[in-house]
């Protein structure tokens, strides 16, 4: 009798659905909803624990970028489970299905756009690790241009599946294309100028370059459109891509080492033992200093200059940084000073010499 009474109320009809059929879609949205809350507390929350414990960092990423799609993609495949099991026509069935495959391919591209910033960290980790860094910087041009193309790729699928002909839209968008792409002709330009410095690397973000007699300071941000500068005066100066692709660029960066080229003027009552002397002591005391590159140092007496004997002292210090290379060059001209003064000459400063007639001269200087 109770088995009669359940199948009479489960059959009993609610609206153009039994009771029994809403019940068996509603168990099913509970379910998903169960399995939803499975996932996230016990699942995910087992996975992030275990990748706590690991010393790769990349896991943890991987699984918060998967966690949300993953949960609504669950949901998803439970509505569209709840929808089918009604007796619905055909038509609806048509139209559920439809949506069900437009969500899926929303929600795996949505995934994929989560997962964008981890394969791009995770390339470059990669890159660096075989010894390769010139990866490094570019790495936000890449995250935005791999971000652009899954959204664009995705609409188009989205769009496809949902049953509209991506050709005629495409044909239809043609023209009004053109007089787009004629509009944004230096847009256009700026990101395939984007496309050519993430290939040719000429710097990354915290290089210091110079581009013409403007720009000289350190590169902050690379981005689709332009890139940003931080100059000395602490400004930024926004330069479009296309500009850079085409422009010649002096990375001071990738100096291996940085040179000094100056000339040291010694007074003319230096004799010539005394200049060879003064010569090979600057020479020894390059080549006994810690910061000077010791590949090639050349000191030489060159010039009768018009108030010094002048000594070329050429030679390259092993830091490239600013301010420890001054300091190198501070030290290096204090020494010179010393072995100057050590023989009995000093370091001469323009004068000039008046020759009068009559007898009287000459009178030096004035």
């Amino acid at each position: 009798m109770t088995i009669e009474f359940l199948k009479s109320l489960l059959s009993s009809p609610v609206g153009p659905f039994t009771l029994g059929q809403l019940l068996l879609s509603f168990g099913i949205v509970l379910a998903t909803l169960l399995l939803r809350g499975f996932l996230a507390r016990f699942l995910f929350a087992s996975l992030k624990r275990l990748a706590a414990r690991t010393k790769w960092e990349y896991d943890d990423d991987f699984l918060a970028a998967l966690e949300k799609p993953t949960s609504v993609f669950i949901l998803v495949i439970g509505i569209y489970m709840a929808t089918v099991v009604l007796p619905l026509s055909d038509e609806w069935i048509t139209v559920a299905a439809t949506i069900f495959r437009g969500a899926s391919i929303f929600v795996v591209f949505w995934g994929l756009f989560r997962l964008a910033d981890v394969l791009v960290d995770l390339l470059g980790h990669v890159s660096k690790s075989t010894g390769n860094d010139s990866f490094r910087g570019f790495g936000d041009l890449v995250k935005k241009s791999l971000k652009v193309f899954i959204v664009i790729v995705g609409v188009v699928m989205v769009i496809d599946n949902l049953g509209y002909n991506i050709g005629g839209i495409l044909a239809t968008l043609g023209i009004g294309g053109a007089a787009f792409a004629f509009a944004a002709k230096d847009t256009i330009a700026n990101i395939y100028g984007s496309i050519a410095l993430a290939l040719d690397r000429p710097f990354r973000v915290g290089d210091w370059i110079q581009v013409g007699s403007v720009v000289d300071g350190d590169v902050e941000e690379i981005g689709l459109r332009s890139t940003k500068v931080r100059t000395w005066p602490k400004t930024v100066i926004s330069i479009p891509n296309a500009v850079l692709a085409n422009e010649m660029i002096n990375n001071w960066s990738r100096m291996p080492k940085r040179r000094v080229k100056q000339v040291v003027g010694v007074t003319y009552d230096t004799g010539p033992e005394t200049m060879d002397a003064i010569v090979q002591s600057i020479r020894d005391l390059l080549s006994s200093d810690e910061g000077v590159q010791q590949d090639f140092i050349l000191v030489n007496w060159t010039d009768f200059g018009s108030s010094s004997l002048d000594i070329l002292v050429y030679y390259f210090t092993t830091t490239t940084a600013w301010v420890e290379h001054m300091d190198v060059r501070q030290r290096v001209n204090g020494k010179i000073a010393k072995t100057i003064a050590d023989h009995g000459s000093s370091v001469a400063f323009p004068t000039r010499t008046i020759h009068l007639e009559n007898g009287i001269g000459p009178q030096s200087p004035l």
